[in-house]
């Protein structure tokens, strides 16, 4: 099988993939797994989501900087991720109660029968009844946030890229409204983190867009560009010195990232220029 993958106007790159472990509409995606050149790989609605590979790169520049942020980390909201990396790191960084909230239940399951990252079927199973810090809830996460009562130090959304100019259920969590919901569902000191877009110069149109949103509800947040992905995320958080506040709590990180360091904290935290003219 072959999955043609858009990556820009007019653009797009072939994923080879053997040994096909999952094809399926579930409902609300088009959901593949199988193996690339990349080890085993999840695809939805034709776009590379994660890989064996690269995985980490990724789940680390989305986690790690609100983990650096946020005042405390102990109560985590996760919307989206349906692989369950983030959800899992929460935990080993000190989270006692991890919310995971994600429309697709057979997307996290097979992600979780089929990925070699993430959870374990065991371990889904264990957050499906709640017997653990992992709580996993199969609901639709507009309507989750915007009826929740209880407050989290990180809310952290993390979905396929906004679909420009298309009716994809999933934009409407990108939007101002909801970003604004989940900044009221922070404690003190808490952080709101996204996967904010591609910041390459032919794909940066939902970058910049949700950019500009972030920055109308916090004012300065914090871009982080992960140097060995294609992905950029961004932080809401009121903090005056975020850079130095990072640098500062590195050390002292219960989990200890294996792709971020001091050097690339301080220098994946410059945004392109494009949002900064």
């Amino acid at each position: 099988m072959n999955i043609e993958e858009p990556v820009g106007a007019g653009l797009t790159r072939v994923w080879a993939v053997s040994d096909v472990l999952a094809d399926t509409d579930t409902g609300y995606q088009h959901l593949v797994i199988g193996n690339t050149a990349q080890g085993v790989s999840l695809f939805c609605d034709g776009e590379r989501q994660s890989t064996e590979l690269s995985q980490l790169v990724y789940h680390e520049a989305l986690l790690v900087p609100a983990l650096l942020l946020a005042a405390e980390v102990d109560r985590v909201l996760v919307v989206g991720s349906s692989e369950g990396v983030v959800c899992r790191l929460a935990v080993v960084a000190g989270a006692s109660v991890v919310d995971h909230v994600d429309i697709d239940t057979q997307a996290v399951r097979l992600c979780a029968e089929h990925l070699p990252y993430g959870y374990s079927p065991a371990e889904l199973a264990d957050a499906e009844r709640g017997a653990g810090p992992i709580r996993v809830h199969y609901a639709d996460g507009w309507e989750f946030v915007r009826t929740c009562t209880e407050r989290y130090d990180i809310v952290l959304v993390d979905l396929p890229d906004e679909q420009d100019g298309t009716e994809a259920q999933h934009n409407r969590l990108y939007g101002k409204d909801f970003l604004e919901s989940c900044r009221a569902l922070l404690t003190p000191g808490g952080v709101v983190a996204y996967q904010g877009g591609c910041p390459t110069l032919w794909r940066n149109a939902t970058l910049r867009a949700c950019w500009r949103r972030f920055t109308e509800v916090f004012g300065s947040p914090v871009y982080f560009g992960s140097d060995e992905h294609e992905w950029a995320f961004f932080f809401g958080t009121a903090l005056d010195t975020p850079v130095e506040t990072m640098v500062e709590r590195l050390p002292t990180l219960p989990y200890r990232p294996e792709t971020i360091d001091e050097a690339a904290l301080r220098g994946s935290t410059v945004p392109p220029i494009s949002l900064r003219r």
